[in-house]
């Protein structure tokens, strides 16, 4: 459970998330800050200050933090830190979802009033009119279909030339899981898929989504790309495959898993 902590001792240690506009503060050592919150000196009020869990036997706090953007390269994406470890990247995808959240519910959307957050629970609450708001997290489907030795990967977009990755896309209202998965592969890439097989989740917090990652089997279709989505799709052999996403992503994860069972 995350809580709020309006005041933590001043000369607690702790590790220290400072956030601002979705990138997370690095100190001069490129590591994250380990002292107390005194000796941040940040200028972050007390009502921006949340506890987020532990890690390295310590409490691990998220500030909000505007002013403290003296070197810009000291600022980074949380993806730069999934190599930091599990625990670390799971806590800036905290840091930075539940930053996004208190940033964009100050106010209340059923009547106006400024909204506050509450010391029991994750959420907004409103005093006026008790309306009471929680983090969004938008759910996703990553799907890794091989069939006789290939897999098939796809370039959206949104990639740069030369990297591909598994299928993915937002569930919607009222479908499962396994129902976005197969139709977000036949309105990406045009093939049928079946014997879904669930593999992990992961947080992503780009800006508040979670990724759930499956393994399908190929039933029939060619590659036809959507337009305006996917920019190149192709069956790649396993054994040689393209730039792909790294080893700490589910992506990766996922790859790996269908090169290892096509290995066996």
């Amino acid at each position: 459970m995350i809580r709020h902590s309006i005041s933590p001792a001043a000369t607690q240690q702790g590790l220290w998330f400072v956030v601002s506009r979705g990138r997370i503060w690095l100190n001069a050592t490129q590591q994250l800050p380990r002292c107390s919150y005194a000796e941040l000196a940040l200028s972050a009020m007390p009502e921006h200050i949340c506890w987020l869990g532990q890690a390295e036997g310590l409490d691990a706090f998220l500030v909000i933090n505007h002013d403290h953007i003296e070197h810009e390269q000291d600022w980074v994406s949380p993806r730069e830190l999934l190599g930091h470890g599990e625990c670390t990247f799971q806590l800036a995808a905290r840091a930075t979802q539940v930053a996004l959240f208190l940033q964009t519910h100050r106010f209340c959307g059923q009547c106006g009033s400024a909204m506050q957050l509450v010391n029991w629970e994750l959420a907004m609450l409103c005093n006026k009119c008790g309306h009471r708001c929680y983090p969004r997290i938008a759910p996703c489907v990553l799907v890794g279909i091989a069939h006789q030795g290939k897999i098939l990967l796809a370039r959206s977009s949104r990639h740069r030339q030369g990297f591909f990755s598994i299928l993915a896309g937002f569930v919607e209202s009222a479908e499962t899981l396994e129902q976005a998965a197969i139709r977000e592969v036949k309105e990406e890439v045009g093939v049928d898929i079946t014997n879904l097989r669930y593999v992990g989740s992961q947080p992503w917090p780009f800006p508040h989504s979670l990724m759930t990652g499956f393994i399908a089997d190929y039933v029939a279709g060619d590659i036809v790309c959507q337009p305006n989505e996917i920019e190149q799709a192709a069956w790649f052999s396993l054994d040689e495959l393209p730039e792909v996403p790294p080893p700490e992503t589910l992506s990766g994860q996922i790859i790996q898993r269908l090169q290892q069972s096509a290995g066996k």
